[in-house]
């Protein structure tokens, strides 16, 4: 199972590294997680600069693909060179984003007149795109997710995981990250977040 979790220039380190280390639970059945770019390194909002496991043609074959968030994300939806090299199908591949994450997927023509979550900042220009704007943290239909609000990336990792996986799997993945003494509160909340959806 292979996973590209898109991270641009500006990225917001809370939506790719809280999804890389929940999916990458699952490592023990095969699934590849990769941090996935548009150039070999990328500096995230908080200059943290790291760099990429993959280019951007990963995702074009990626069994799952999740945008993530970045100070940038408005200058990326008008940058045809990166739009063009995410040719993604939905029929084919999960994909999910989160906040402006979202954009990109209105932007790319994978909403096509479904709601979608983003966050506060975002809101305005997902709007813009023509695409209606939730006032909740997830949201999914078929193969296509999105998600609000830098936490809410445990909830594009919960419903992957359960999507491909069962929602056992889900579970234990988030058992195991969750807070102490607060670990089957944690679980059941991202279930019931995501179980509408699944």
């Amino acid at each position: 199972m292979n996973i590209a979790i898109l991270t641009f220039d500006g990225f917001n380190e809370l939506d790719s590294f809280i999804a890389l280390g929940i999916l990458n639970r699952m490592k023990h059945i095969g699934w590849n997680v990769q941090i996935t770019s548009p150039s070999q390194y990328v500096t995230s909002m908080n200059d943290l600069k790291i760099k990429a496991h993959q280019s951007l043609a990963f995702a074009k074959t990626a069994d799952v693909v999740l945008f993530g968030s970045g100070i940038y994300t408005r200058d990326i939806s008008k940058d045809e060179n990166i739009l063009k090299q995410l040719k993604l199908n939905p029929k084919k591949q999960l994909i999910g984003a989160q906040c402006s994450g979202t954009l990109l997927l209105s932007v790319l023509g994978l909403l096509k007149g479904l709601p979608a979550c983003t966050d506060l900042t975002t809101t305005p220009w997902v709007i813009e795109s023509g695409v209606d704007v939730l006032n909740q943290a997830f949201v999914a239909k078929g193969n296509i997710a999105t998600a609000g609000g830098c936490m809410s990336s445990q909830y594009l990792a919960t419903w992957v995981i359960a999507k491909l996986a069962g929602k056992e799997a889900a579970r234990e993945a988030i058992h195991y990250v969750a807070p102490v003494g607060e670990k089957e509160e944690s679980v059941a909340h991202n279930l019931s977040v995501i179980s509408p959806y699944i």
